[in-house]
């Protein structure tokens, strides 16, 4: 894997200073803490919960308050929110503050999935320009010293963009940092990232960091999106499915010290059942931790020489036993196999159009039927 050089880089949000400009993105049942673990493992940066719903962790659901917990490894510790309403923003701030929950807050405003848009949430919102700004300014207030940042979408379609108002409101707020991911709603995760947005916004917002988003593939990606954007650090999403150690390339690329990975399919196996102990460790449960896993064989051996019998298998164990069984069949010697296991990997989809509340566009303000209509929006279910 080759990795361009770049001059050492660090990355300040508020008080957190990080060793390298390198946040992973939440991913919806992928970011939970046994990921997160893995990848700090290999790397260094910021590593970002699933997404966490205000509500839920207001009315303190038993599934959120496990989801919002860090092992003591973790530092610094990171929660994503989402909602849409101020008020049950500010206060889920409140509580992760006051009882110690994390040292950073993200605020979710880049979500295209239909169940969030289709209730004027994630990247739907900040069409609503007054309504964005009072939940920053709200949940920046209730942070108090904990830095709050955002992370948005350019918007919700080429023709209602919003991702420098927002910028600027970010900003004009007291966030602490602004990431992009490149695309609008409507896009999805479809075609290119379009990275000229990103120095657009670096353009416009200057006195808090900018962070780029989209894909990030490769080290060589990172260090290129931060030559060509002028942004100040990367958000990692994708291409970190099955190769976390993807972080320890990123940091070798930013200067800092990190092990050189000879991903050799042994090297790749060993990953995987480390990961896979780490689920049984966070479920509690070794059933639930090798249910979890199964969705991340396809990312893991991308390109690699592993038969279909033991993917299948992979795909349908029910211990660790079982998986050292399968990996144990594995030819550990057999190297990395270059580009077939590069590129794009995780969901795609196609452009669509996205699914809002009704009359949504008709205005960027927020009528007296459409904030009714948000009161009761807030989706129950952390983590996407």
């Amino acid at each position: 894997m080759t990795i361009a050089p770049a001059p050492a880089r660090a990355l300040r949000i508020g008080p957190i200073d990080l060793d390298v400009p390198v946040v992973l993105a939440p991913m919806a049942g992928i970011t939970n803490t046994a990921f997160r673990r893995l990848c700090r493992e290999y790397g260094a940066g910021l590593y970002v919960s699933e997404m966490i719903t205000s509500r839920a962790l207001v009315e303190r659901n038993d599934t959120t308050m496990r989801l919002i917990r860090h092992h003591e490894s973790e530092t610094p510790r990171s929660i994503q929110l989402y909602g849409v309403d101020p008020k049950t923003i500010a206060e889920a701030v409140r509580i992760i503050v006051a009882e110690d929950h994390a040292d950073h807050i993200d605020l979710n405003f880049g979500c295209p999935v239909p169940k969030v848009t289709r209730k004027g949430g994630g990247a739907a919102l900040p069409w609503k320009t007054q309504l964005f700004a009072d939940i920053v300014d709200q949940a920046v207030k209730a942070a108090g010293p904990l830095p709050l940042t955002v992370k948005m979408r350019k918007g919700i379609d080429p023709d209602h963009l919003t991702f420098l108002d927002a910028g600027r409101a970010a900003e004009d707020a007291g966030a602490a940092a602004v990431a992009l991911h490149a695309r609008t709603a409507s896009e999805f995760y479809s075609g290119h990232a379009d990275w000229n947005a990103i120095g657009e916004l670096k353009q416009v917002v200057t006195s808090i960091p900018v962070l780029g988003n989209g894909d990030i593939w490769s080290a060589d990606d990172a260090v290129r999106m931060m030559a060509e954007t002028d942004c100040d650090g990367v958000v990692v999403g994708r291409g970190c499915l099955g190769r976390p150690w993807l972080f320890g390339d990123l940091a070798a690329a930013f200067g800092a010290e990190a092990p050189h990975v000879d991903a050799t399919l042994g090297f790749v196996a060993n990953a995987f059942r480390r990961h896979a102990e780490l689920l049984v460790d966070f479920f509690d449960d070794e059933d639930h931790g090798c249910r979890d896993i199964r969705k991340h064989v396809a990312w893991y051996f991308k390109g690699y020489p592993v038969g279909s019998d033991i993917r299948t298998g992979l795909a349908t164990a029910q211990s660790l036993a079982h998986i050292d069984e399968l990996l144990g069949q594995l030819d550990h010697d057999a190297p990395y196999p270059g580009a077939d296991a590069e590129g794009q990997r995780g969901r795609a989809g196609r452009p669509k159009r996205p699914a809002l509340p009704d009359k949504w566009l008709e205005s960027r303000d927020v009528a007296a039927e459409t904030g009714e209509m948000l009161r009761g929006a807030e989706i129950e279910n952390s983590g996407g």
